[in-house]
């Protein structure tokens, strides 16, 4: 699995595709965090905080982790050579977390320079320090948990269609629908609209980024990323 995921993240920066998404997320985060006078900026606030850019990185994400995982297996099938690969000594498990992890090690990547950010507000801070750390750290954990699920879902829409813009738009539409449309459902029912809220990936995120991370929220993330893997192997096998 490892030669794989060498691969295929050597891929990435063998493309423009890795510059793009890290330059898109940190250019986008910066200017409206950092250079926009709108609502999201940090200077503007008034009290040292991240709740912005946590509130922008899942909708960033919702557009940029799509275009990573679009050509995981959409190429493959359009070039042919995902029979090649199936020659290969690896399982189909093994070829679909090789893709898997080397699509959220880039992910990983865009998001280490924005812990610039957190030491910056945390030295603007009045006192110094003056930065809840636990929530901080919570929503940076959120992020990586919205991430891989966001991945699993873009893998399982490539493997749906050999045309990388279909599996784009299908995974764009598949995520906003569990990022967004729960929650929007569940609001506007009320009280009665909780259960249905906590289907949604955004109630788990809101969740875990106060700083408390529940068990509950942790077992729904990654039972809902491996159902996804799961049926992208299904799928895998049945080609």
């Amino acid at each position: 699995m490892l030669p794989l995921l060498k691969k295929e993240f050597n891929s990435f920066f063998a493309s423009p595709i890795a510059y793009l998404v890290i330059g898109v997320f940190l250019l986008v985060n910066g200017l409206f965090l950092w250079v926009f006078k709108d609502n999201f900026n940090i200077l503007n606030a008034g009290f040292a905080d991240l709740n912005s850019f946590f509130y922008l990185s899942p909708w960033l994400f919702l557009f940029l982790i799509p275009a990573i995982t679009m050509k995981s297996f959409a190429d493959e099938f359009n070039s042919g050579t995902i029979e090649i690969l199936k020659t290969k000594p690896l399982t189909d498990w093994q070829i679909v977390l090789g893709k898997f992890f080397a699509s959220l090690l880039l992910v990983v990547i865009a998001l280490l320079p924005t812990l610039t950010y957190a030491y910056t507000v945390y030295q603007l801070g009045s006192p110094i320090g003056n930065l809840d750390l636990g929530s901080t750290i919570g929503s940076y954990l959120g992020l990586l948990f919205l991430a891989a699920t966001y991945t699993a879902v873009g893998l399982f829409t490539s493997t749906l269609s050999k045309n990388q813009i279909v599996a784009f738009i299908l995974s764009v539409f598949i995520t906003f629908a569990l990022f967004y449309g729960f929650d929007a459902v569940g609001s506007s029912l009320g009280n009665s609209g909780y259960t249905l809220q906590q289907f949604g990936f955004n109630e788990h995120f809101k969740s875990i980024s106060r700083g408390v991370v529940d068990t509950r929220d942790v077992i729904y993330f990654i039972s809902v990323t491996f159902f996804f893997l799961f049926i992208t192997k299904q799928q895998l096998k049945n080609e």
